[in-house]
């Protein structure tokens, strides 16, 4: 199903938030939900949004933006952490299936972050896998701590928008879209307290 907004990346976010909205407020609409959206996709996806987030259970990316079937390309990894698979897998989004924006989505009481946090405040690193995101998630930390904010939300909202930042300069078609004004990439954090979501940095063209 075509959608009137899906090229115009302010207007794609507006609808996001729309849909937030809907989700924290109980009035979730649940579209494009049905046996016939599945025939639909058979024929391809023509998502207009890439998200990444969290891994955490608690961060239903499609039921937080009241969206259905075939409508976000969602990539999840543990503390929302980007590698070659993430930064590849959004670069696909963008360059072969016309993403319009590019979501960066943190949230409140990650455990990676949070992990990450401690690990820096104790001075010492993990010796087990949660190392490799604890050393991803360290340059966020580090810079949070360079503004004096040792809040675990301000941590949060900075990684979300470190990570926003590293892949507009690490993706090509990224950047040039955004100066283009085909494509916007948002920092946002996603609060379990009330089901809203926050934007922290956008990053919109002409």
């Amino acid at each position: 199903m075509a959608m009137a907004f899906r090229k115009i990346p302010r207007e794609t976010w507006q609808h996001l938030l729309e849909g937030n909205e809907r989700f924290a407020t109980e009035t979730s609409e649940r579209p494009n939900n049905n046996s016939a959206r599945l025939q639909e996709l058979r024929a391809g996806q023509e998502p207009y949004a890439a998200v990444l987030a969290c891994s955490d259970s608690r961060v239903p990316v499609e039921m937080l933006f009241d969206a259905g079937l075939g409508e976000l390309f969602v990539v999840r990894t543990a503390g929302g952490c980007v590698d070659a698979a993430v930064t590849g897998s959004l670069e696909f989004a963008v360059k072969n299936l016309g993403v319009s924006l590019i979501v960066v989505l943190s949230h409140e009481s990650c455990g990676a972050i949070g992990a990450a946090a401690t690990s820096f405040e104790e001075g010492e690193m993990p010796t087990d896998l949660t190392r490799v995101f604890v050393e991803k998630i360290a340059p966020s930390v580090i810079e949070a701590k360079k503004l004096e904010h040792a809040d675990r939300a301000v941590i949060e909202e900075t990684h979300a928008t470190v990570t926003a930042e590293h892949l507009r300069h690490r993706i090509p078609d990224v950047e040039d879209r955004i100066a283009d004004g085909s494509l916007g990439i948002v920092a946002a954090r996603y609060r379990l307290e009330d089901g809203r979501v926050t934007p922290v940095g956008e990053h919109f063209g002409r």
